[in-house]
């Protein structure tokens, strides 16, 4: 009998091909769940009675069992993960703009993804966290309806796509979550705000309890009720791919909080600096190269370059 996973991670495993300013690659492994769940998988290995985490997803048979094996390693279960024999995981392919924060999609294929129902192992339905990727708002739906006692803590990433084709669909899912994660851009769509503190304003009042807003290059905020947090984004020397940046915040965020056990808003401060710590990580090489092997010093030295950067005394005098 398998034991239950602690934090269930629902998504895209995917093949990505990414052409930047600094280079490209042809073929190289994506996907939302995948930064997600290995991002977070640096913390569950340190968490205390931390059965795992749990993927939620999908491929074709095209997908490397090296990777399946890379998951295992890290201490991510891939019973949730469905192999459809004779046909071909989702591929992306995208190019990015000199400024490296827009980009060109310049192939969408859905294949397995076109009908991906998922369905939760029977030991991956009483998580303590849940961890809802960039998908159809229908599926997000989908996934937390086979969860019968609802998790501590269930956290959403959505994007403007769904705003478009399926708002009355994403915005059931919002009401039923605690954080939802997004651009600064998609939450003006959502909204209708331009002021992003009447956008968080208007999002709040659809749901979570907490709304994140990344700003990619230029840090992230979060908000709950009255209150307001800013954390910058470190400033690098070299930025190769930002793929998946977004997704490896969410699995840093995620995983500090499961670790630390604390929901507070004040660790949820600090989960935003472990969050961007480890998306600084993502975009230094193509695709989740970075992730597969950082040490705790590597996290520990990223981190506390984040709280030099914010931290100062400051004396008022008058």
């Amino acid at each position: 009998m398998p034991q239950p996973v602690n934090t269930v991670v629902v998504g895209t495993v995917a093949f990505d091909a990414i052409e930047t300013p600094f280079g490209k690659t042809d073929r190289v492994i994506g996907g939302s769940a995948t930064y997600i769940s290995l991002a977070a998988s640096y913390f569950a290995e340190t968490a205390k009675n931390d059965p795992g985490i749990g993927i939620v997803s999908v491929v074709g048979d095209d997908f490397p069992k090296e990777m399946i094996d890379r998951f295992h390693n890290k201490g991510i279960s891939t019973d949730g993960m469905e192999v459809k024999a004779g046909q071909k995981s989702f591929f992306w392919s995208g190019k990015y703009h000199m400024d490296m924060n827009s980009r060109d999609t310049l192939v969408t294929d859905l294949n397995v993804l076109a009908d991906f129902d998922p369905q939760l192992p029977e030991h991956y339905r009483q998580p303590d966290y849940l961890m809802l990727g960039n998908i159809d708002p229908k599926l997000q739906l989908q996934v937390m309806d086979q969860i019968p006692t609802r998790p501590k803590l269930v956290v959403m990433d959505t994007m403007n796509f769904w705003m478009d084709i399926a708002l009355d669909t994403l915005k059931q899912a919002i009401a039923k979550v605690d954080v939802l994660t997004i651009n600064d851009e998609e939450a003006r769509q959502l909204s209708g705000e331009y002021s992003i503190v009447k956008a968080a304003r208007k999002i709040l009042q659809m749901g979570p309890s907490y709304l994140i807003i990344k700003k990619g290059e230029h840090g992230a905020l979060i908000f709950h009720a009255n209150n307001v947090f800013f954390a910058p984004a470190l400033p690098l020397e070299e930025v190769f791919d930002p793929t998946g940046a977004g997704d490896t915040f969410a699995g840093g965020f995620l995983g500090h909080l499961v670790r630390s056990g604390d929901l507070s808003f004040e660790n949820m401060k600090r989960a935003i600096i472990f969050g961007s710590g480890m998306a600084s990580f993502c975009v230094e090489q193509f695709g989740p190269e970075r992730l597969y092997d950082l040490t705790e010093d590597d996290i520990d030295h990223r981190v506390h370059a984040f709280i030099d950067l914010v931290q100062v005394d400051i004396q008022l005098v008058g």
